[in-house]
């Protein structure tokens, strides 16, 4: 094994690391519910409750996001940000996400507000996590999006058409396909740390599959695999 110095710690798990990194990579990487995965690694003969799996994804998928954070390049410096609405309990929540020019998703949050208060908390949550502001930010119409830009980075450009994002809006299709299978989320809090774990996780495996070829998309993939699995502290398969 030759693990990062920054892996979690899989000391006094009864399963090995290998095991609890793929389900982890499972559950967040692909549209699967807990008991999919159950399923999928029962098929394998290892046999794990669907709520193990469920401690493990909180226990390690946040730490493997931010692992993931760390081996990246420096993000865009065009950012575009969208939000859109979740029902949760039948209470309206807003989930605000951006991200650069690549679609690489720079960070969520989600908000009971689309206020001018909820645009400023995710531009200062986004300035201090990449340490720079952005050359251009690309919002819809949304009023609160210019106020809030005023005050937190008032000389960084602002362009605001529906058209010109459509990047912000693709961005959110996987998360409605994992709202879909979890049968919508149980709580704001709960999709905060999913959404986190999850779009930071699947940065890694974010590959353009548009104008290269099929030994360039491999070995792209092949990478990110390495990666994962330094991240993780498992010896990648060769």
């Amino acid at each position: 094994m030759t693990a990062s110095a920054a892996c979690p710690s899989f000391a006094g798990y009864r399963f090995p690391a290998e095991i609890i990194s793929q389900a982890v990579w499972l559950y967040f990487r692909f549209p699967l519910s807990l008991r999919m995965v159950e399923e999928m690694l029962a098929f394998r003969g290892i046999v794990v409750s669907h709520e193990t799996l469920r401690q493990w994804g909180r226990k390690f998928g946040q730490a493997f996001a931010n692992g993931v954070r760390r081996r990246l390049p420096c993000a865009g410096d065009k950012w575009h940000v969208d939000e859109v609405v979740l029902k949760i309990n039948g209470v309206t929540q807003w989930l605000w996400r951006a991200v650069d020019q690549a679609g690489m998703v720079l960070d969520v949050l989600v908000q009971s507000r689309r206020d001018k208060q909820a645009a400023k908390r995710l531009l200062r949550k986004l300035l201090k996590r990449q340490m720079r502001a952005p050359r251009v930010m690309i919002t819809d119409k949304l009023a609160s999006y210019g106020a809030a830009k005023k005050e937190v980075m008032p000389s960084v450009e602002h362009r605001q058409h529906k058209g010109l994002n459509n990047r912000a809006e693709n961005s959110h299709q996987p998360t409605r396909r994992r709202e879909r299978q979890m049968k919508r989320f149980k709580s704001g809090g709960q999709a905060q740390r999913f959404l986190s774990a999850h779009d930071g996780i699947n940065n890694l495996f974010h590959f353009r599959r548009d104008h290269v070829t099929a030994s360039e998309y491999r070995a792209a993939r092949a990478l990110a695999f390495e990666v994962w699995s330094d991240i993780s502290g498992v010896t990648a398969r060769t």
